[in-house]
């Protein structure tokens, strides 16, 4: 159970999940600049129901004509949050350790790295 748990926790909270999720949150909004919306314009959207009763009753059922009080929407901002905020919380202490650290002493040898190159002092004329 706690495996499972931990499993769910660590993939929830990664960054490819948070970007699957906010991918399918801009999917999942699309139908509201399709379909009349409830709210913005009523007149259009019970014309809409008028003109195509057997469709609108699905669209209805599926919230589609109040797509930004859907509860399947709500579900996945909320699970988009939840992601957001457990992936960068423990970033963000991990880079405020790395701020107060003192950087690390220079190579005694700086022959040894790759990108060495000597510059003799040039007189100038």
């Amino acid at each position: 159970m706690g495996a499972s748990l931990r499993w769910a926790w660590r993939t929830l909270t990664s960054m490819r999940t948070a970007l699957v999720l906010l991918l399918l949150l801009a999917l999942a909004s699309l139908p509201g600049s399709l379909v009349p919306q409830h709210g913005v314009s009523d007149a259009m959207a019970a014309q809409h129901y008028a003109d195509n009763p057997q469709l609108a009753t699905w669209l209805d059922r599926l919230w589609l004509y109040g797509v930004f009080r859907a509860p399947w929407l709500a579900a996945v901002y909320l699970l988009l949050f939840t992601s957001l905020i457990g992936c960068v919380i423990p970033r963000t202490w991990a880079h405020l350790r790395e701020l107060r650290r003192r950087p690390p002493a220079p190579p005694r040898h700086l022959a040894g790295l790759p990108h060495h190159a000597e510059i003799s002092a040039l007189c100038c004329i």
